[in-house]
């Protein structure tokens, strides 16, 4: 499987690093490059997410159904026409349903790509190719994001036209390139079932009736919510009220949190791979909260300005050091909690609770963050907290296997070789006893 594996691991770098070169510069292009308004960038923005919370329903059945693979190339095709559609857009209704089409295709390519990526690994191998996929995306839309931003011209709409078609080649590549995945078995889940005696028999009721799974899925709300929910709103707008940190500065914060992600990524693998798995979520929840404390230095500590802008550069990665230990930890447990039929379901029922916190999480941090800043840094400080609560309780409910995949027995070769020679010493013995 080694093959198919590095193919979806190249088709889900490559999306990533499409996706880098425009969602920077959604709201721009809409807003001011083609002159629709701030109000109409915010509908489109908004109608992007939800477009996803409208297609992840359905998207996991579709996925148990037909095999990850057709799901993926069509939904790849779907995002590429979205891209093409919204770099063409000279009006609101156009504009709006570009960016449904292209929030609804990109949704549908994570489940996708989670449920390849179990096909495609081993018990043994699941977290690290998780951890890899999570490295390459990041690296992607870093890399996506800095090229594009050598490309726009805010006075040249051709510009950006130029960035969504190539986005649009992006998706098409991720298509072709998963068209050419051949899976030869289905992939091992020993341990991979529901240890408290709720049904598996399929469907949304033997979902809710796995209690890990709903832990899980609370859990993964809150980290979405509490982190990725509040970098460009909440966050953003703490730092340049509160904080007075200076617009250009963002870029670099989050720059700086792709950086400790791309370098830390594997270090940190080796050091979480063997240990539990809700300890370490644990551990993320800790360090979360380090970093809303030193984001509330950098707003309401009263120093100097150098010093506020590194504590704000800083909370930005903390908060990357967290994502890195949550990659080989989190995604993997979904698909180790999944019955063997309902893969996909498990995927996508997880990427709708990631949605719904992204869609969540700016309506209330933005606000917040922007006016009462006290309140926000304490809010999400206990927010932070939670996820240490939620983890160890989530623990409780996993086997040991699921929480620490590194205990899992391997039948040892010298045992096996041994074996044969145990005969004859037994007879030897017997004849001395007669």
């Amino acid at each position: 499987m080694g093959a198919a594996l590095r193919r979806t691991q190249l088709g889900s770098a490559l999306s990533a690093f499409g996706l880098g070169f425009t969602v920077p510069y959604l709201y721009v292009y809409v807003a001011q490059v083609r002159d629709l308004g701030a109000g109409t960038a915010g509908v489109v923005l908004a109608v992007f997410a939800m477009a996803a919370l409208a297609v992840l329903p359905f998207t996991g059945r579709a996925i148990d159904r037909r095999g990850p693979l057709p799901v993926l190339v069509a939904a790849s095709v779907l995002a590429s026409l979205g891209a093409v559609a919204l770099g063409l857009s000279s009006n609101v209704t156009a504009a709006v349903l570009s960016a449904a089409v292209l929030g609804a295709g990109t949704a549908v390519t994570q489940p996708a790509l989670a449920t390849m990526l179990v096909w495609c690994s081993s018990n043994a191998t699941r977290t690290r190719a998780f951890a890899t996929q999570f490295f390459l995306q990041n690296l992607g839309l870093g890399i996506g994001g800095l090229v594009g931003g050598q490309i726009v011209d805010t006075s040249r709409p051709e510009t950006f036209t130029l960035l969504f078609l190539i986005e649009a080649a992006m998706f098409i590549v991720l298509g072709v390139v998963a068209s050419t995945v051949r899976l030869s078995r289905t992939p091992s889940f020993s341990g991979a079932r529901p240890t408290d005696g709720s049904q598996t028999s399929g469907g949304l009721r033997a979902l809710l009736s796995h209690r890990a799974m709903v832990q899980l899925c609370v859990l993964g709300f809150v980290l979405f919510f509490a982190c990725y929910g509040q970098f460009e709103s909440g966050l953003a707008a703490y730092g340049t009220e509160a904080a007075g940190i200076q617009p250009s500065t963002l870029g670099i914060a989050l720059a700086a949190n792709t950086a400790v992600i791309v370098v830390a990524q594997f270090v940190v693998l080796r050091l979480v791979e063997r240990r539990r798995r809700s300890r370490v979520i644990a551990s993320v929840g800790l360090i979360w909260a380090l970093a809303w404390i030193v984001a509330g230095y950098a707003g309401l500590g009263h120093g100097s300005q150098t010093m506020a802008t590194a504590a704000f550069i800083s909370t930005y990665a903390l908060f990357g050091l967290g994502e890195s230990m949550l990659s080989p930890t989190v995604a993997p447990l979904v698909a180790d909690l999944a019955p063997e039929s309902m893969v996909g379901q498990y995927n996508s029922a997880f990427a709708l609770c990631k949605q719904l916190a992204l869609a969540v999480g700016p309506a209330v941090g933005g606000p917040m963050g922007a006016t009462l800043h006290g309140p926000y840094i304490v809010t999400f400080v206990l927010f932070s907290l939670g996820i240490t609560v939620l983890a160890m309780r989530l623990g409780r409910r996993l086997t040991p296997v699921q929480d620490q995949p590194s205990i899992e027995t391997v039948p040892s070769r010298v045992v096996a070789v041994s074996l044969p020679e145990a005969e004859p010493v037994a007879a030897s013995s017997a004849a001395t006893t007669r």
